[in-house]
């Protein structure tokens, strides 16, 4: 390029530069030198998310929702209506009156402190014509550690719903059972244990509890002690037999043996030497 020749419009080997700003690209309309700022000040979170709690737990979830079924929920059974006019207002007036318990609201309005647990969840696979089927199969316990305890197992296609469902048939399979000191090494007035022996079995899985004298704990494998401390025993020592690694077997088990604590005839004046006491132990 000759001298005098002119370059591209007085900037000297390059592009112009744009006008009103000197060296760079102009600065966003209304900002001084950069980005625009976020719509809505500095009381918003980044993202213009606004600000929020803690995530609920699962355990919290559950609970929320059962206290909006309880708001919209219309009794269809004779012992549901009984407890929304008032007539039973505890839990061991709805099973002492022999009547199906068929409903989980009644067990959310009766027992608001019901405690919940759960211990196994697997995955079931079977074949069909149109390929591989695959299912959850949940179990769960429930108990207010005051003499009342539920045991329940479903099996569904989604994880979450099938624990409510798990849940539900534990609450409807509730049962109160009898608590005492039957150890013949100490008498104690407090009923920490069971009155007397119990056995229960299913399939090949065979248990016996025996009373514990205060201090010995709950000698039991991990779902055995979630059952009996939901059903509040406190000592107690278990002898088993049979399959005990199939967890649904080993529950249903000692579930059938507490059972049978509320439904052994005893003999007269048996009630008062153990310190029995049937379902909630009244303060």
């Amino acid at each position: 390029m000759s001298e005098g020749t002119p370059d591209n419009k007085g900037n000297q080997g390059g592009k112009p530069p744009y006008k009103g700003n000197q060296g760079g690209k102009p600065p966003y309309k209304g900002s001084q030198g950069g980005k625009p700022p976020y719509k809505g000040g500095k009381t918003q979170q980044k993202g213009g998310r606004p600000q929020r709690g803690p995530p609920l737990s699962p355990a919290q979830q559950r609970r929320r929702a059962a206290e909006e079924r309880i708001s919209s929920w219309a009794p269809k059974t004779e012992l549901g209506k009984k407890v929304v006019s008032g007539e039973i207002t505890t839990m061991n007036q709805a099973l002492s009156t022999g009547l199906p318990l068929r409903e989980p609201p009644i067990v959310d309005l009766l027992m608001p402190d019901l405690m919940e647990e759960v211990i196994d969840i697997h995955m079931v696979q079977r074949m069909s014509d149109s390929g591989r089927r695959v299912r959850f199969a949940v179990t769960t316990i429930v108990g207010n550690g005051n003499g009342l305890v539920g045991l329940g197992r479903v099996s569904g296609k989604l994880v979450r719903p099938t624990i409510t469902k798990a849940l539900d048939r534990a609450k409807m399979n509730i049962i109160e059972i009898r608590r005492g000191s039957g150890a013949w090494e100490c008498s104690t007035a407090v009923p920490n244990s069971l009155p007397f022996e119990v056995s229960g079995r299913t399939g090949s899985t065979r248990i016996t509890i025996k009373p514990a004298p205060p201090g010995v704990g709950l000698v039991t494998n991990q779902v055995g002690q979630i059952m009996l401390r939901l059903a509040g025993v406190e000592d107690a020592w278990s002898f088993t037999k049979g399959q005990t690694q199939t967890i649904y077997n080993f529950a249903s088990a000692m579930f059938k043996a507490l059972e049978k604590t509320s439904t052994t005839k005893l003999l007269p004046g048996q009630g008062d030497f153990h310190n029995m006491v049937k379902g909630v132990k009244q303060e």
